[in-house]
């Protein structure tokens, strides 16, 4: 059975949330401390950042949060954070492209540790860069 992708219209950003907040939330403890759930909740509802869910037969498997950024020569969709099941394969990439293209994305971008570069370079992404940091 396929899974389904769909992007959440920002007005129904608060009823989903209580259904995405888990998928969200595994997704979040990896993000390094550069913002937490209510945070995340916060720029969902003021449309700052998209919401995306995945299902697989009508059930809700997963979800990812993203915004764009734009360059001079792409329009960005900057995946913020991924959770769930049935997110890496070529259906629901397509299906992601699709989406993150009708809203005028020429690239998708996400920052991910070592692991997640693994399973995603299966699925077409590749490393760019790496980020690394200091406190100062």
């Amino acid at each position: 059975m396929s899974v389904t992708v769909q992007f959440v219209a920002p007005q129904y950003v608060a009823q989903m949330w209580s259904q995405v907040e888990p998928f969200i939330a595994k997704a979040e403890k990896h993000g390094g401390g550069d913002y937490n759930m209510d945070q995340i909740k916060m720029y969902l509802n003021l449309n700052m950042w998209w919401l995306i869910v995945v299902t697989k037969e009508n059930k809700l498997v997963g979800a990812l949060t993203g915004n764009f950024m734009s360059y001079p020569n792409d329009r960005v969709a900057f995946i913020t954070t991924m959770g769930g099941e049935e997110m890496c394969n070529d259906d629901a990439l397509n299906q992601l492209r699709q989406i993150l293209k009708l809203q005028g994305a020429t690239k998708i971008q996400a920052a991910c540790r070592e692991s997640m570069v693994r399973l995603v370079q299966k699925i077409g992404f590749s490393p760019r860069y790496m980020v690394v940091e200091t406190g100062i």
